[in-house]
């Protein structure tokens, strides 16, 4: 199955423009949220490069930040590029556990392909296999006590897009398997 970025943004689009005047938009360098800049503007999830990955991502963002949050340029948080010492690294990996979590089960729910990503190549302080372990428990916690409203909302909306309602349960069976016996960094469904 061929996965599109156009497909996302018509979907969050449709989902989202109306309901909380939010666009997702492809093509910057570097992925960026901006609030509205008007009462009656719209705000924007730009992702970068028109990467499908990147679109999921940025989405999954959007759908954690609350709505203060969602007034401030990328929600207030710092960015500090690949080469974070050891703290850097924490922090970024604190903040990242539940977005991750949450492209993770829309990868599964559109049936395209995730990674768990530490975003450290050259710096110190990962632990890829714990920060996976995090990831893959915070994913469980959601699917016991369910996802945030926007999340659930664009999680089901990929369901019904992609016809995957009758697979996802088996792809996380698979997913668990793959976990238990390959703790490597790739997750395909």
């Amino acid at each position: 199955m061929k996965h599109h970025a156009n497909d996302l943004i018509m979907l969050f689009n449709d989902l989202f423009r109306e309901t909380d005047r939010t666009l997702l938009v492809s093509g910057g360098e570097e992925p960026e949220y901006i609030p509205a800049r008007t009462p009656d503007g719209l705000a924007q999830v730009v992702f970068a490069h028109d990467y499908y990955a990147s679109a999921l991502h940025e989405i999954s963002h959007w759908c954690i930040a609350g709505a203060q949050r969602r007034k401030l340029n990328d929600y207030g948080y710092w960015y500090c590029p690949d080469g974070r010492n050891a703290e850097q690294q924490m922090a970024f990996e604190k903040v990242e556990v539940k977005p991750q979590a949450l492209e993770w089960l829309f990868s599964v729910a559109a049936g395209s392909g995730f990674h768990v990503s530490v975003d450290n190549l050259t710096g110190s302080g990962s632990d890829e296999e714990n920060f996976r372990n995090k990831v893959w428990a915070q994913t469980q916690v959601y699917l016991k006590n369910g996802l945030p409203d926007r999340a659930d909302r664009f999680y089901r909306t990929l369901l019904a897009f992609y016809e995957r309602q009758a697979l996802v349960a088996e792809a996380w069976s698979s997913e668990q398997r793959f976990n238990d016996l390959n703790p490597g960094p790739n997750y395909e469904c």
